[in-house]
């Protein structure tokens, strides 16, 4: 299996809504997009399948290491290989690639967040930072669009926590803000025994409009003249959003429960987005 295989495979085996984005991209840049998206997938499963610490940061470290080996020319991972060969192709630096890196360590190193200040940096590491790659990858003219791609990568990710409350709280942690809770009288006891009130119900629907604010911002920075190639982020918006609105119109019943959309209804939203340009 050669090393884009390999992504390819990885891309699929997830089942995530970022697949959809870019299957109707030309194949030098949906290459790249799957490459970088294995790769995150790679490190996210470091921290979410690995229950030791320690192993977990060595493992962490590899990838760091493996980083700097695909900028030698010198990868040793089949992922590593193929964000080599997209190297040359496109501008993703170094950088941005190690500080997803340091997002998904925060998750060994902290499982609460004090104020949404402090979250937000999360989300800027483990998404804002993959959007803006993305948008690299995808192609843009004006500079603004990095400012759309950073506030639709923290659109998605906090889209990302409030359907994962209860099966991040399984995993002993919980992303909303401990501001939040507190404003609320939401006891963390409450998310952890997936206890539902009238109180948790109100601070989900902060949360809600919080995100939603997120995709309203981003939609606004983005420049007509770069709307059309960055359609795979507009047919993620597409589908997370509307993931986000079924979750509000079921009253936010993610502490038993996962709220996800059908691959059909997917692919549904991914065609009618991506004709309407």
């Amino acid at each position: 299996m050669n090393p884009h295989d390999y992504c390819q495979d990885k891309a699929a085996a997830s089942g995530s809504s970022f697949y959809y984005s870019f299957m109707f991209l030309p194949p030098e840049r949906r290459q790249a997009i799957t490459a970088l998206y294995a790769f995150c997938r790679e490190v996210d499963d470091v921290v979410d399948e690995c229950h030791d610490v320690s192993l977990a940061q060595t493992k962490l470290e590899w990838w760091r290491q493996e980083i700097a080996r695909v900028f030698d020319g010198t990868p040793t991972h089949p992922v590593g290989h193929a964000l080599k060969d997209i190297m040359t192709r496109f501008n993703l630096p170094r950088e941005q690639l190690l500080e997803i890196i340091d997002g998904m360590a925060m998750d060994l190193q902290q499982t609460r967040y004090l104020d949404f200040k402090g979250l937000q940096l999360y989300c800027y590491r483990v998404a804002s930072v993959v959007g803006l790659l993305a948008a690299e990858i995808f192609g843009y003219t004006d500079r603004q669009t990095q400012k759309y791609a950073h506030d639709l990568g923290m659109a998605f990710q906090l889209t990302n926590i409030i359907r994962d409350v209860g099966e991040d709280a399984r995993r002993g942690r919980i992303y909303l803000p401990i501001e939040d809770l507190q404003r609320f009288e939401v006891p963390a006891k409450d998310i952890l025994e997936a206890r539902y009130t009238d109180n948790f119900r109100r601070l989900m629907q902060f949360q809600y409009e919080r995100a939603q604010q997120f995709y309203d911002q981003a939609f606004a920075q983005l420049p007509k003249v770069d709307r059309k190639s960055q359609r795979p982020g507009l047919v993620m918006a597409a589908i997370y959003r509307t993931l986000l609105r079924e979750i509000a119109r079921d009253g936010f019943l993610v502490l038993d429960r996962r709220t996800s959309l059908t691959p059909l209804r997917k692919v549904w939203l991914a065609g009618w987005t991506w004709m309407k340009g």
